[in-house]
């Protein structure tokens, strides 16, 4: 069977991190996740420098790259940032938002719901996240798209660890009420809806921890490279 491309390597991880199988700080070690994969440390770095990048791991200089260890005092700063933020960019679409953008934001909405019905977490998270993101991306500023990639990143790593599954559902529905007050054009319904969305996620992020020893890394890498059709060296 041929190595598996980065792409494939960073689905797994994804799964295995989003998982929240493994103890916060435990290490994502090159030399083995190279062994594990059959490709080459330089590859395996890059898969974990574009998690680190999208906040779902920590990579350390020097040190390497760890799950990581969230902490709940974040919690307030953040969403307060992301209400004022987001909030603005509720009222400009409002008003602004093109017929190509509703649709977009449409089909958008339609995908969570399938991820939501087929109990794809993984990927309901990450189209749950992308959902903000593509609001900023039609307000065609790259100040504010850069902003709220930033926050939503932020926001993605604290919903991993804090949020129990039972909260998507809420979720999903609370995206297609944003959604339903900017196809009407009501600007104050947006900035209201998108307000409430999310407090309401903050109020849902617990404390939720890895406590018990579960599946070793290998055995998480495993699994999930099984259920996406790859194969991985273990044992």
């Amino acid at each position: 069977m041929p190595p598996m491309d980065e792409a494939a390597i960073h689905a797994i991880l994804s799964r295995v991190i989003l998982s929240r199988r493994l103890p916060g700080r435990t290490k994502l070690g090159e030399v083995r996740l190279a062994e594990l994969f059959g490709v080459s440390r330089e590859r395996i770095r890059k898969v974990l420098h574009r998690l680190g990048h999208e906040r779902l791991i920590d990579v350390v200089k020097n040190r390497g790259a760890f799950t990581v260890a969230p902490d709940l005092s974040e919690i307030h700063v953040v969403f307060e940032a992301r209400r004022i933020l987001e909030g603005g960019i509720a009222a400009h679409l409002a008003e602004r938002l093109t017929d190509a953008g509703m649709l977009r934001l449409r089909e958008h909405v339609e995908r969570e719901a399938e991820a939501l019905r087929s109990g794809d977490r993984a990927t309901w998270l990450k189209l749950s996240a992308e959902f903000h993101v593509l609001l900023a991306e039609l307000t065609e500023n790259p100040i504010i798209v850069q902003q709220a990639r930033e926050l939503v990143g932020r926001t993605t790593m604290l919903a991993t660890f804090f949020e129990s599954s039972s909260g998507s559902q809420c979720g999903c529905d609370e995206h297609r009420a944003v959604f339903r007050a900017l196809a009407a054009g009501e600007r104050g319904r947006a900035v209201r809806a998108m307000s409430s969305h999310l407090a309401q996620v903050e109020t849902r992020l617990k404390p939720f921890a890895c406590t018990d020893a579960g599946p070793d890394l290998d055995s998480l890498i495993g699994e999930y490279a099984a259920e996406l059709g790859g194969e991985v060296s273990v044992g």
